[in-house]
Parts: C-alpha cells; structure tokens; sequence
C-alpha cells in the first residue's frame, strides 16, 4: 500500500473517530497497515496541540465550523509537518511534501474551497515554525 493511501486511511479513521465519537481504537479496520496505526495515534495523541495551531491559523473560523473530513486532513497533514520522526520508516516526508499530500487529499474528497484553506492553514504553521528557528 502506498504511503498516500496509508495516510489516507488515517485520515479516515480518525473522521469516523471524530464524526461517531467512537474511541479511535474501535475505528481502526482490522487489517490497517502500521504506518495509517501510528500516524493516527500519533494525531490523536497530539490532538490538543494540533487543534490549537488549526484554531490559531484559521483566521476567521473556529475549530468546530471547520467541517470534520477537513480537520482530520488537517491534523494527519500537521503532524506529519511537525513530528516527522514519530513515525515508522525510512525517510520523512518533507514539510512541503505532507502540504502537498493534505491538499492532494482535500481536493479528492472535500469541496472546491477546502483545497485552498488547508493549504494557507499548513502553510501558515510551517512559515510560523521556520521563523521560529531562523
């Protein structure tokens, strides 16, 4: 399976998670791949933090306006941009790269704005991040 599809699924979990207010472990399928498992817990786990950085770079929105497909894509995109050594693997997907993926994944499922406002979202955290170690 494809890292975009792993990532993906994660992204899926954790909406029907979110969505069903079901326990994220009960949403997991039973045959999902350790990459979509430790990418998930790994949001899940940071979800405070990453709801923050959501509700602070999304200018005019708050958290619970922004539809959840949208807030999952953002959180797996964010937690990949800020903890790239938290996951299994070889090689981190570069910042750039996990904003591509995210908006990648905003276009084939949510609507036509959504693409647009996850990428100034993550886009925003990541220039935040890089004037912060400057």
């Amino acid at each position: 399976m494809r890292r975009t599809d792993q990532r993906r699924a994660a992204v899926w979990t954790l909406y029907q998670s979110d969505l069903l207010g079901r326990p994220l472990e009960e949403a997991f399928p039973r045959d999902t791949h350790a990459f979509t498992r430790a990418l998930a817990e790994l949001v899940h786990d940071r979800q405070p933090e990453l709801d923050e950085l959501i509700s602070r770079h999304a200018t005019g929105w708050s958290l619970e306006r922004i539809a959840p497909l949208e807030r999952s894509i953002m959180r797996v995109g964010l937690a990949e941009l800020l903890y790239p050594d938290e996951l299994p693997g070889e090689h981190s997907i570069p910042p750039a790269g996990a904003i591509d993926e995210a908006v990648e994944t905003a276009k084939l499922f949510c609507g036509a704005d959504a693409p647009a406002f996850v990428n100034g979202v993550l886009g925003a955290v990541l220039r935040e991040r890089q004037s912060e170690h400057a």
